[in-house]
């Protein structure tokens, strides 16, 4: 699979990460503006809840993407077994939903929610082939997703008004469309035979893409923790909306989407080099714009949820050093081989990246949930609900810090990385310089107005203004940029 393109890929998928980022904003807007904060917040319980069974998903998913980038003909045993596995992943759930008894919380909703669990098993798994074959098309099929959202969230939430209910089978259709998407895409590789050696030899493995996922339960318990400690869904409707800004940053390392599946088919580790300087292009605009945004945008999801301006602003470093630590732990993990080797022993893994890479995730995040029970314990008496959530915010920032410069240390060993900081440098103040003037023009200009379709065209504006003066800045003093741009402008021809 050594044709996979980075450059191509990586532009495709960022283009269309940042249009899945209006889509996704409009949808955002409808749900915030005609759900309750208590509503709202139990919509984020779902999540959280659902994210705690998907994490058995990787037993199948994690080795399709690595034998897909490799040449393996392995596209129908994986899809068939990861559909099979989903079964098991609702009766968990299942049990899951028994040990929440919060007033606020109505079960019915919660048991309703289960039938999202096979959807998302089903569309994660053919996300996983995809990446490994073509991976823009991970993001084509999330772009078909979020579409689909809007004409059937105005549907089913804002003029049928079904609140929740409405939520959950809006993404219900959403991710049937998606998986629909991507079938017609990718349906050249479901010619092969179910492979049943193949599906023991993941399940014979299947520790090793589980063991991951106890960060991951780790991390996702936060939400549950500030329920129960709280007793209250309220923090966390400010907990989502602060995220939905903050979390538009996350889509500049999209840029470095094919880097891991290039890695894994033997490509030269300098590519990794070269991409991480386009991360930074992409990360400062994105990072600064979430922070002159910050009010404005969180007005736009909801009037209330202005009081989480400042949770805004402290996930905003959280979020640029998440996006790191991502692309440090997936390169990292792209060079390791010893999944190839037949003769690999138990041992063998256990020395390996495979390995190592998430036991520094869990450390952290053990540290990371320790931290926000003792904290939310010692405080939910004497402080505001907003309190509660901004010291959740500050964890969640301070623990990122160490395994960034951890991982990014061991990333300059083996791939002995050189990184030309003056462009970078460049970058960041380019991206101040540009949104300076926006802010204050926006400050004097901008009126805060409650009917949202009069509001958002002036908030559009002045955003846009920003990233204009943004690229006209980098054109001019920068030739990475005129080859950036040239090379989006050939892509596009």
């Amino acid at each position: 699979m050594s044709g996979i393109r980075v450059t191509y890929s990586g532009l495709i998928s960022f283009v269309f990460g940042i249009s899945s980022v209006i889509t996704g904003l409009i949808f955002t807007l409808i749900v915030t503006r005609n759900l309750t904060q208590t509503e709202f917040g139990t919509w984020s319980l779902i999540g959280g809840l659902t994210s705690y069974v998907l994490i058995i998903n990787p037993i199948i998913a994690y080795w399709t993407t690595r034998e897909i980038a490799r040449g393996n003909k392995i596209a129908k045993t994986s899809l068939l077994s990861s559909s099979s596995l989903s079964v098991l992943a609702v009766g968990i759930y299942l049990i899951i939903i028994l040990f929440f008894n919060s007033q606020s919380i109505d079960h019915k909703i919660l048991i309703f929610a289960a039938i999202l669990i096979p959807i998302e098993f089903v569309r994660r798994e053919l996300i996983a082939i995809s990446i490994g074959y073509k991976p823009h098309l991970a993001e084509l099929s999330a772009v078909v997703f979020e579409i689909v959202k809007i004409p059937t969230a105005l549907i089913l939430i804002y003029f049928l008004d079904m609140s929740i209910i409405g939520i959950i089978i809006t993404s219900a259709i959403s991710g049937v469309s998606s998986i629909v998407f991507l079938l017609f895409k990718i349906n050249n590789l479901l010619t092969d035979k179910f492979t049943v050696s193949q599906l023991k030899k993941w399940i014979k493995l299947g520790w090793l893409p589980l063991y991951p996922k106890i960060a991951g339960v780790l991390h996702n318990a936060d939400v549950a923790v500030f329920t129960i400690i709280t007793g209250s869904v309220g923090g966390l409707a400010y907990w989502a909306s602060a995220k939905a800004i903050s979390g538009m940053i996350s889509h500049s390392s999209k840029i470095n989407k094919a880097v891991y599946p290039k890695l894994l088919s033997g490509g030269k580790k300098e590519i990794l080099e070269e991409n991480l300087v386009r991360v930074f292009y992409f990360t400062f605009p994105l990072s600064i714009a979430a922070f002159v945004f910050a009010k404005p945008g969180l007005f736009a999801l909801n009037p209330i949820y202005e009081i989480a301006v400042p949770v805004v602003l402290i996930l905003i470093p959280a979020m640029i050093l998440k996006i790191f630590t991502n692309i440090f732990s997936q390169s990292l993990s792209g060079i390791e081989t010893v999944d190839i080797k037949e003769q690999s022993t138990f041992k063998d893994y256990i020395k390996s990246k495979l390995f190592f890479l998430p036991t520094l995730t869990i450390i952290q995040y053990s540290v990371y949930i320790s931290s926000l029970i003792v904290v939310l314990y010692f405080t939910v008496s004497t402080s505001l609900e907003i309190e509660l959530v901004m010291y959740w915010a500050i964890i969640a920032a301070i623990t990122e810090l160490p395994i960034t410069i951890f991982l990014y240390k061991m990333v300059r060993k083996e791939f002995s990385l050189k990184i030309n900081v003056i462009p970078i440098i460049k970058y960041l103040i380019s991206a101040i310089v540009s949104f300076i003037p926006v802010y204050l023009l926006m400050e004097k200009y901008l009126e805060y107005n409650n009917r949202i379709i009069e509001f958002l065209p002036d908030l559009f504006q002045y955003i846009v203004l920003g990233f204009l003066l943004y690229l006209g800045i980098t054109f001019v003093i920068d030739s990475k940029t005129k080859k950036l741009v040239k090379s989006i402008i050939k892509e596009l021809r």
